[in-house]
């Protein structure tokens, strides 16, 4: 008997250390109306420019991996003609709209903040969780498909074909479980590691180029072939340019790491004049980030889809080719030798594992930055070590449903891409037209058009992606509303200040018993007033010389699930005191000002409601989408949540 309860006890010890570790850094959100719900985060000192290039570099660059076979794949020979138009877009394009996203979001909020600060009620929040649902697209997909296409380049390696045939979903799965692992243990973010993987991967990728050109140059007949089969196949110029700019859309994925590269802007060093409210040498600097990376990029692009066209076979670009996805190093292994094709194996898969790191690191930044202030995400979302599970497993789920093929995940990948520079394109469009730059919101407007188009296209010709989209969109929506009801009887006040009439209201009836009415500000005449305390003391049998204070809530933006609340008094008609709120919600204001005058005074405070006519799941309907509904219920319900001791609970009259 004694083992078994030895057994029992032990089980449960091993179970709430598993909870204590699985829940590591969950705050407790809510439960203090006193503080806020989130610490400020410790100043970072930042690092140079070029060297946060490298950390969002390891998911830009490493696009080399696959990008050239896709590339041939969508556009054939046309595959650098379309290349230039991509090149086109993005410096002409993406880069003016994320320079101008830097401007207006230096903290790395990105585009998704800008819109929200344009947006507000519902709309804006379930806009906003749908962008989160195509950026979630994004980054789950920048995990599969890096890891798809790392282990391409591990089965494909002329040494290891032979031992690894036909095990790429195995090593796929394999690769986002040790990602996951990583994480599980604790990640941070190294750029002295990002700076070395990336100097690598470039300086071996312009060994492969400089190799490539010289035997493009050397045997005169291959461009002789290559302008004779376009002549052949398209005719002018004009109809090669007119084909490249309708498969430009599918060459999309080029365009990916500008929205990585705004939320890496808190890692740059700046200027030692820099505030938090005017950081000029940040914004600076990422522009600088900005401007270089996509400059590289572009000349890799260009360089590699010439010499990747020209040199490999159309058909070793096809599923089961030697070049479907990891056309460059083909060419390593095909010009350089089986030794430098292999570092170039190690060193892509390297960089590859990074880029799923980042955008996992992304991913788990991005949701707590939005859901959580939202009321939408349960408590456990604030943990890492839950979410790195969740992510895993979608990602096991995207990895099966897509057979760990990189080709396949283009599509949805691209579409994630596109609906983010989409969605920026919008945002600095209207954020131009509000500065009043005539020039610049037209210029955006195109540029918003264009991306609009691709995108359009995008989902049009492919439409895996808006369907993995959607499943992301609704099961974000879907959790996000089931949390924000469980939720919905949280405090969900941060902080409680009073003016100095609302303060000496306070103090004073704190010399007597606390009473509060509660009242819904009609014409806020004598009458109203008058005729409110007489028909509370005939619903509660309240004598005469009994003492009240009014307390009146205005609804802002009732989709806003936490905030500060600033209490305001004034004396209307000579006699009536009146505490003004504004808040998101009446109930859960209420019941913050009440805990907040018990624990000021040491003194319980009385509040006195009437019964609200109607249904009562009509009203609980109003109180969850409008903050009003039944108030009185609601304000005991949010009462008890916040304090267990009935003793010392504020107590609620209803008449």
């Amino acid at each position: 008997m004694a083992t078994t309860d030895h057994s029992r006890t032990g089980g449960t010890t091993g179970t709430s250390r598993l909870r204590a570790w699985m829940l590591e850094g969950l705050s407790d959100m809510g439960k203090t109306p006193q503080r806020p719900h989130a610490q400020p985060e410790p100043v970072h000192q930042g690092q140079r420019w070029w060297r946060v290039m490298c950390l969002t570099g390891v998911d830009y660059f490493s696009t080399l991996g696959y990008q050239p076979g896709i590339a041939a794949l969508a556009a054939g020979l046309l595959s650098p003609i379309a290349t230039i138009v991509l090149v086109i877009v993005t410096l002409a394009g993406a880069l003016p709209v994320y320079r101008r996203v830097a401007e207006e979001s230096p903290r790395g909020e990105g585009s998704i903040a800008m819109l929200e600060r344009l947006l507000s009620f519902w709309q804006g929040k379930l806009f906003v969780l749908t962008l989160l649902g195509f950026a979630a697209t994004d980054f789950l997909i920048t995990i599969t498909l890096s890891a798809a296409d790392a282990s391409t380049h591990l089965v494909e390696n002329p040494h290891l074909t032979s031992t690894l045939h036909d095990q790429q979903m195995l090593i796929t799965l394999i690769l986002v479980a040790l990602l996951g692992a990583v994480f599980l243990k604790g990640f941070l973010e190294a750029i002295g590691v990002a700076v070395v993987l990336v100097g690598i991967y470039l300086a071996l990728n312009v060994v492969v180029v400089v190799v490539g050109l010289w035997h493009v140059a050397t045997a005169e007949h291959v461009i002789t072939d290559w302008t004779s089969a376009l002549t052949t196949e398209h005719g002018n110029v004009l109809a090669m340019v007119g084909v490249a700019l309708l498969v430009f859309p599918k060459l999309a994925l080029g365009l990916s790491g500008f929205e990585t590269g705004v939320a890496v802007m808190p890692h740059v060093q700046g200027d030692a004049t820099d505030t938090d409210e005017k950081p000029a040498g940040r914004i600076r600097d990422t522009k600088k980030l900005l401007t270089t990376a996509a400059v590289i990029m572009s000349v890799f692009l260009i360089f590699t889809s010439f010499i990747t066209t020209l040199l490999i076979p159309e058909q070793e670009f096809k599923s089961g080719g030697q070049a479907n996805g990891r056309a460059l190093a083909y060419l390593a292994h095909e010009y350089l030798g089986g030794a430098f094709g292999t570092v170039y194996d190690v060193s892509t898969i390297a960089i590859l594992w990074f880029a799923g790191a980042s955008a996992m690191a992304g991913l788990l930044n991005l949701m707590p930055r939005y859901l959580p202030r939202y009321g939408m995400a349960p408590h456990w979302a604030r943990a890492v070590r839950p979410m790195v599970i969740v992510f895993t497993l979608v990602a096991f789920l995207v990895t099966w449903i897509f057979n760990a093929d990189v080709d396949a995940q283009g599509g949805a990948y691209a579409t994630g891409v596109l609906v983010l520079i989409s969605s920026a394109a919008i945002a600095v469009t209207i954020a131009a037209r509000k500065a009043g730059q005539r020039n610049w919101t037209i210029a955006f407007a195109v540029i918003s058009a264009v991306f609009l188009y691709t995108t359009v296209v995008n989902v049009i010709e492919r439409p895996d992606g808006v369907k993995i989209g959607a499943c992301f969109i609704a099961g974000i929506i879907l959790v996000s509303l089931l949390s924000r009801l469980a939720r919905a009887f949280e405090l969900r006040v941060t902080s409680v200040s009073l003016d100095d009439m609302a303060d000496r209201f306070v103090r004073d009836i704190a010399s007597r018993r606390i009473r509060f009415i509660a009242n819904e500000p009609d014409n806020r005449d004598k009458a109203e007033y008058r005729d409110k305390i007489e028909q509370i003391r005939a619903d509660n049998d309240l004598p005469a010389q009994e003492d009240f204070v009014f307390v009146e809530v205005t609804v802002l933006d009732p989709s806003e699930f936490e905030s500060g609340l600033t209490v305001r008094g004034e004396v209307l008609h000579g006699r009536y005191r009146v505490l003004t709120l504004e808040s998101s919600s009446i109930p859960n204001a209420l019941a913050a000002l009440l805990l907040y005058v018990r624990d000021r005074t040491g003194c319980t405070p009385h509040i006195y409601f009437e019964w609200t006519e109607g249904n009562p799941f009509t009203n609980f309907l109003r109180f969850f989408l409008f903050g009003q509904g039944e108030v009185a219920p609601v304000t005991r319900e949010v009462l008890r949540e916040a304090e267990p001791d009935r003793s010392r609970r504020p107590r609620v009259h209803v008449g």
